[in-house]
């Protein structure tokens, strides 16, 4: 490959960039050439994969050559400013750090962290991920926490990771697995809540409703342990993605997150030392990965869960949300039922012996002044005793 802009340059597609358009490849590798320049050289014939004419929407494979002509630099584009992180910065990024690979890097996002920045926000995990840019891109969010969400957050690492990723959200093949104390305990033990959400008016877009015209929104939830009537330990699995959507379903279902106060109100608080923070956690996530293992990974608690998860007396082995490869350990009520089980079947048993004393068949009776038989009477054919022959 040649660096000179005024020379035929020629470049080797690369595996993190299977299956991308050839225009969105200008954008990562060359950003300074614009989409009508591409264009023009496209229809011209001057930009070539393989030797072979080729469009802007064309899809590239690895080990492709893409033969890009002389000039279309813009001088006025330039490159990406670095931001400069303080040190207590670069260590609060590092320890974050779950998992690091060529393609991902998985993170344990705090609670009161924003991912994005935004109107008055400066601290934020995407300021954060310029200290893993090293001399390459910077890692890119391919999903979301809310600011008071703690847990298992990926990030790409390469542009090419960064694609394959989000395919894979958009697509709902990426289990995703959330902790949530909540108040009160669901009367139903495990089932799915389908209810529709939409933007609250008036609220800026910052607050969700239930809004039968607005978006399909469908959780999964279970029960894994509760602390009498006051509070109820559950796993929840979105199987859509929508803004605030496991907040807003507990909420609607009677049992809001312990410490969401923009949905559950006071209701949302439990007296005592239970911690005011709220208490969703983002505790796993697995999801396919460009070398073909899938990825697997989980977070721990942050300490005002785990304190509230002693106070209440929750033992996090209870849960299957830890990356077990055998099945998950049976729940509380699943050991009471096996030992019903067990139990039933020894009686059933135990009736069946007692059945068969009580109505088998007894010996016949001798009758009186007959002898007992002492073996077969003689007669034709039979066998003479041994010196009788």
């Amino acid at each position: 490959m040649s660096s000179n802009e005024d020379e035929v340059r020629q470049f080797t597609v690369g595996r993190d960039d299977d299956g991308v358009r050839l225009d969105r490849w200008f954008r990562r590798h060359l950003p300074q050439i614009g989409f009508a320049t591409i264009s023009r050289w496209a229809r011209t014939g001057q930009v070539r994969v393989d030797g072979k004419r080729a469009k802007p929407e064309d899809r590239l494979t690895p080990g492709q050559q893409i033969r890009v002509p002389p000039g279309g630099a813009a001088p006025h584009k330039t490159e990406r400013q670095r931001v400069q992180l303080t040190e207590t910065e670069l260590e609060e990024a590092d320890a974050m750090v779950l998992h690091r690979d060529r393609a991902a890097i998985v993170l344990n996002k705090p609670p009161g962290l924003a991912t994005q920045g935004g109107t008055g926000t400066t601290r934020h995990v995407d300021r954060l991920l310029e200290a893993f840019a090293d001399d390459g891109p910077k890692p890119r969010l391919v999903h979301r926490l809310d600011k008071d969400t703690s847990g298992v957050l990926l990030t790409a690492a390469t542009p090419g990771s960064a694609a394959f990723f989000s395919k894979r959200f958009s697509g709902r093949s990426a289990k995703k697995v959330y902790w949530a104390l909540v108040v009160g305990v669901p009367e139903i033990s495990a089932g799915t809540i389908e209810l529709a959400l939409a933007k609250q008016p008036g609220s800026g877009g910052e607050k969700m409703m239930p809004d039968e015209n607005g978006q399909p929104a469908k959780t999964r939830y279970r029960v894994v342990d509760r602390a009498g009537n006051r509070a109820a330990w559950v796993e929840l699995e979105p199987l859509t993605g929508r803004t605030h959507q496991l907040r807003v379903h507990m909420e609607a279902i009677g049992h809001p997150i312990v410490g969401d106060g923009k949905y559950g109100g006071q209701a949302a608080f439990l007296t005592g030392s239970i911690s005011r923070k709220m208490h969703l956690h983002a505790r796993r996530l697995i999801i396919d990965h460009p070398d073909g293992t899938p990825l697997d990974v989980t977070a721990p608690l942050p300490d005002h869960f785990a304190a509230s998860m002693e106070q209440l007396g929750f033992d996090e082995a209870m849960s299957d949300a830890l990356p077990e490869t055998g099945p998950p350990p049976p729940t509380r009520e699943e050991k009471k039922q096996a030992a019903r089980r067990h139990a039933k079947g020894i009686r059933k048993e135990r009736r069946g012996e007692r059945r068969t004393r009580t109505t088998g068949a007894s010996p016949k009776a001798k009758k009186p002044g007959k002898a007992p038989s002492r073996g077969p009477k003689k007669g034709k054919g039979s066998p003479k005793p041994k010196g009788q022959r």
